[in-house]
């Protein structure tokens, strides 16, 4: 199995900076797209950021500018770095990756469990 554990939210002011860290462990045979998507209260999960294990990176428009999505393959983990946060980005962010197991063929979608990101204004 695999497991994404993701760190790095909290609590900052409007304007400031966090950088969220997910790192994927397991039985890992490769690792396609990994990305970021989040979940305000009262609204639909949404993408902020993919990245492919080629390094071709997909921004939400909200955040264009403002968040930057890196990858380090050898460490099966990818990065968010958020920048002039506004009280909008308060959200739980989940990391989100394609993985084939080390002894299957095909890719599955697994997900982390969310870090809160609370933005005040």
């Amino acid at each position: 199995q695999v497991q994404l554990v993701e760190s790095g939210g909290g609590l900052v002011q409007a304007g400031g900076s966090l950088r969220l860290s997910c790192a994927a462990s397991g039985s890992i045979g490769s690792i396609r797209a990994m990305g970021w998507y989040r979940q305000a209260p009262g609204k639909q999960r949404e993408l902020v950021a993919t990245i492919t294990s080629g390094g071709n990176t997909n921004y939400a428009d909200s955040v264009k500018g403002r968040f930057t999505i890196s990858r380090d393959n050898a460490k099966n983990t990818v990065y968010l770095q958020m920048s002039r946060l506004k009280p909008e980005d308060t959200a739980v962010y989940y990391c989100n990756a394609d993985v084939r197991l080390a002894y299957k063929i095909s890719y599955l979608e697994y997900w982390g469990q969310g870090t809160q990101v609370t933005v005040s204004s």
